[in-house]
Formats: C-alpha cells, sequence, structure tokens
C-alpha cells in the first residue's frame, strides 16, 4: 500500500489588527469566514470538498465561545453539512490544529481539511477566562512551591537564568520593528493577505512602530517587577486576526491541479517547567530536528514566537541558531500576538517565505502557557 502524503496547498491570513485598532469591529467568527472564503477562492477548491475545519482558539467565551470553528464555516456560507473543531493549546493552538489536520489526511480520515484559527483579543480580553477561578489549581501550587503561574513572572526569570539584561532585550525588540517594517515596505508580504469585509481599508500588520530604538524603549517601564527587564515594548502586543492553511492529499492536489506549496516533515510538541513556563520551544527543538533527521543547520528560516524578548534569544542560545536565520521578517514584539491564530500565521508567513527565497526547510515553534511547545519542520514542495 503507498503511503498517504499530506501537502499543503495555500497558506493565507488577516492583516493583524492593533488593540481595539481596525479588526476590533469584526466579531471573530466573520473574521475567520472572510480567511476562509479567501483561502477557496485562491485555491478554486469548492466549500463542498471540505470535510473539517480544525480552528484554533484561546479564549473561548463570549464571541469566542461555543465551537467557532462550527460558527465560522457557517457564517462563510458554506453548506450545513460541513463540521468544525475548535482548539486550544494556548499559544500554540492554531499549530496544534495545523499537526491535527496533517496527522487525519496521513490517516486516512480526511482528503481536505482547513487548519488555522483566530483571536479577537479588543472582543474577548487576555485573561477573562480566569476573572472567575485559578485554572492551575492548588495542587499544582504546592507541586512547585509556588503561589501563581504566569507568563509574565516566567519571562523574568528566562531574563535572570539566560542573563539577559534590559539593554539586550530591547535591541532585540527594536530588531523585529526594523525587520517588520522592511518586510512591509518590499511587498513580502502581500502575497498572503486577505481583505476583511469592514475593514477593507486595513492592508498591512497594523502595530508595527516605526522608529522603534532602545533608546524609545528605554522609557517605558517594567511589567511585572520594579527591578524587572519585561516591559511592553519587549513583549507581544494583543492583537486580533486570523489564518488558515488548506491541506489536503497529494493525490487530491494532483487532481484538482493544485501545486502544493509544502510538505511537513516533522512535528514535536513537549512540555517543560510550568513556573519558567515559556522554555518549551528548547525542547521541542530539539526533539522535532530528532524527528525529521535534521540539524539546527539545515533550517534555513525559523519562526519563534516573540512571546517575549528572552524567548527567543535564550531558545538560539540553546540551539545555537543562526541569529540571521531567526524571524527574518520580524515577529509578534512588532506585529502582535492574536493568541488562537499565531501559529497559522506564523506557518503562512514563513512558508511564503520559504517559497519565496526557495529555503527547503523551515522550523516554527512557541511557548504555550501552562509550559508547553508544539515545533513543526516544514519542507518546501518539490
Amino acid at each position: 500500500m503507498t503511503a498517504r502524503q499530506a501537502v499543503i496547498v495555500d497558506a493565507a491570513r488577516t492583516p493583524i489588527g492593533k488593540r481595539d485598532g481596525s479588526l476590533s469591529g469584526i466579531h471573530p467568527v466573520d473574521l475567520s469566514a472572510a480567511v476562509l472564503r479567501a483561502l477557496l477562492a485562491r485555491t478554486g477548491v469548492t466549500p463542498e470538498a471540505v470535510e473539517d475545519v480544525m480552528w484554533g482558539c484561546v479564549t473561548q467565551l463570549g464571541d469566542q465561545s461555543s465551537n467557532i470553528a462550527r460558527f465560522t464555516t457557517l457564517a462563510a456560507g458554506w453548506p450545513e453539512s460541513i463540521p468544525g473543531v475548535t482548539f486550544n493549546r494556548a499559544c500554540g493552538s492554531s499549530q496544534q490544529a495545523i499537526e491535527s489536520a496533517v496527522h487525519a489526511v496521513i490517516a486516512g480520515a480526511y482528503d481536505c481539511v482547513i487548519a488555522g484559527g483566530v483571536e479577537s483579543m479588543s472582543r474577548v480580553p487576555l485573561g477573562a477566562a480566569r476573572q472567575t477561578g485559578v485554572p492551575y489549581g492548588e495542587t499544582v501550587l504546592r507541586r512547585y512551591r509556588t503561589d501563581r503561574l504566569e507568563q509574565g513572572r516566567g519571562a523574568e526569570l528566562i531574563a535572570d537564568k539566560w542573563r539577559l539584561g534590559r539593554q539586550q532585550l530591547d535591541e532585540f525588540a527594536s530588531r523585529s520593528h526594523a525587520l517588520a517594517a522592511a518586510a512591509i515596505d518590499s511587498g513580502q508580504f502581500d502575497g498572503q493577505l486577505v481583505t476583511v469585509p469592514g475593514a477593507e481599508g486595513l492592508r498591512q500588520d497594523e502595530g508595527l512602530r516605526r522608529g522603534t530604538s532602545p533608546e524609545t524603549l528605554a522609557r517605558l517601564k517594567p511589567s511585572f517587577r520594579k527591578d524587572g527587564v519585561i516591559h511592553a515594548g519587549n513583549a507581544s502586543q494583543i492583537s486580533d486576526g486570523a489564518a488558515a492553511l488548506l491541506i489536503t492529499t497529494g493525490e487530491f492536489a494532483r487532481h484538482h491541479g493544485l501545486t502544493p506549496l509544502a510538505t511537513i516533515r516533522a512535528g514535536a510538541v513537549v512540555g517543560d517547567d510550568p513556573v519558567l513556563m515559556l522554555t518549551a520551544p528548547i525542547p521541542a527543538t530539539r526533539k522535532v530536528l530528532g524527528r525529521a533527521g535534521l540539524t539546527i543547520d539545515d533550517i534555513g528560516a525559523f519562526e519563534v514566537n516573540e512571546a517575549f524578548a528572552p524567548v527567543p534569544l535564550a531558545w538560539q542560545t540553546e540551539v545555537k541558531a543562526d541569529p540571521e536565520r531567526v524571524n527574518p521578517l520580524g515577529g509578534a514584539i512588532a506585529v502582535g500576538h492574536p493568541l488562537g491564530a499565531s501559529g497559522a500565521i506564523l506557518a503562512t508567513r514563513l512558508l511564503h517565505h520559504m517559497r519565496r527565497h526557495d529555503i527547503r526547510f523551515g522550523l516554527q515553534t512557541m511557548c504555550e502557557g501552562g509550559g508547553t511547545a508544539n515545533a513543526t519542520v516544514f519542507e518546501l514542495a518539490g
């Protein structure tokens, strides 16, 4: 029996909207639907061919509650027969949706599936789900002999452990803005962005702050510790956005005259220290490289989510990645981190960058709340 192959046919995303910006008036179901419709319009695949929609979303309450994936398909105007399922692996939710879609295609459950995600942080604020309780419970706190598990605290602890000072972090944050500005100005994102009805004027990622420098960032006060090094300028922005990938079998793509963009060479997900919380991309990267049969030097481009500046810097130090290949288009510090969409946004950015520059292998990894991380190696289709 010939092994089934899963291919990524195309990837598209909305521009990332800043908090209370151009996308804040768009319901997340409609934001998602805009990407679904655009993705099929780009490929010529009919809605009837889509067997499932696997969708990431982190804060699943209010406008994002009750299986947003299902309502996304209905908002897209697709047949009622098309189902949807919503994933929550914290910030890696849509990256997990992509990997799970690939698993399902390879296993024979589907021939054509869409994976992606959405987050409207303007409408469903960060931390809204924690207002009525403590999700990790007292037993977990006792196990780790701590009074709380917080990402900001984890970022400070990582900066301490890897001896990352304020100046170094602010230099990295400034680099993110400079690279994002260069990418926007050179049209690097033009082929992947879709127009959102109701926000037609938004043509590029909205959070970019041109002219950001260590000197301008030095004026900002620490956010989590009086003597700390983490502040709003070297952490990811609160944002809105959606992204999606069309994943099919190789046979489906050939039958429909579609040219695959890439395949997934390997995927991995791991857990790590939940107090540091944001270090799991390091073991996840080592694990996925081992599965792929590759070394760090084989990877031509990396997307390491910039939740906080210490995360990619500590990761870069430990895995010994070439800094020039890390986040070459800038990252979430410059353009934002719409939680449930970020995995699919990073994948979209990375895949189009690989195609544009003929890069064979790309690696994406994200830290996630609770101390987990996904890592994925993409291989450019021949």
